[in-house]
């Protein structure tokens, strides 16, 4: 099947999607990748709230390039998610309604993904030039130190993405893309 959602997400969304269906996404979604979600972790440990209340919201694993002139944006390619793998099931835990990647996922995320009715997208690897075409406003909101891994609010609009793991917990990978 084929959707064009908007954000944030809502669990009736969530609920028709499954893995394999090829989705367009506008509105909001954010971007934080290795170094932030450390840091995220820390604060959590810490006792401190987190820069984004994350419920609802989709994570876009990605740190860009620079942007070339009139552009909002560099190349917006997805990263590997399996490095922020030990930090997704806390925030699963706390709302965070899907997230945007490339690659498998651990067990522990695709419970998570489950026990959250979350939602596990793939941006296409190497096509960052393309994917940033879709996004129309980029800004840093949290850890500007963090240059490309900063935190980042972006307004998209059609952004291409495929279900990789749906609420129910099958995976297009496991299954070789049978579903």
């Amino acid at each position: 099947m084929e959707y064009r959602i908007t954000t944030p997400l809502d669990k009736s969304v969530v609920e028709k999607l499954t893995a394999g269906d090829y989705v367009w996404i506008s509105g909001v979604i954010y971007t934080a990748r290795d170094a932030a979600h450390k840091r995220m972790q820390e604060a959590l440990d810490r006792g401190e709230r987190l820069p984004v209340d994350w419920k609802d919201n989709i994570i876009y694993y990605m740190g860009p390039s620079p942007a070339r002139e009139g552009r909002v944006i560099g190349s917006a390619g997805p990263t590997t998610s399996s490095r922020m793998d030990p930090y997704t099931p806390r925030l699963l835990d706390m709302g965070l309604g899907g997230m945007i990647g490339k690659g498998k996922r651990s067990a522990q995320v695709s419970e998570a993904i489950v026990r959250n009715g979350a939602v596990y997208f793939a941006a296409v690897g190497g096509a960052g030039a393309l994917l940033s075409k879709q996004i129309k406003k980029a800004e840093v909101v949290a850890y500007g130190d963090l240059g490309t891994e900063a935190i980042r609010r972006l307004e998209v609009e059609d952004f291409p993405v495929i279900v990789v793991i749906d609420k129910d917990g099958n995976d297009l990978y496991k299954n070789n893309g049978k579903i």
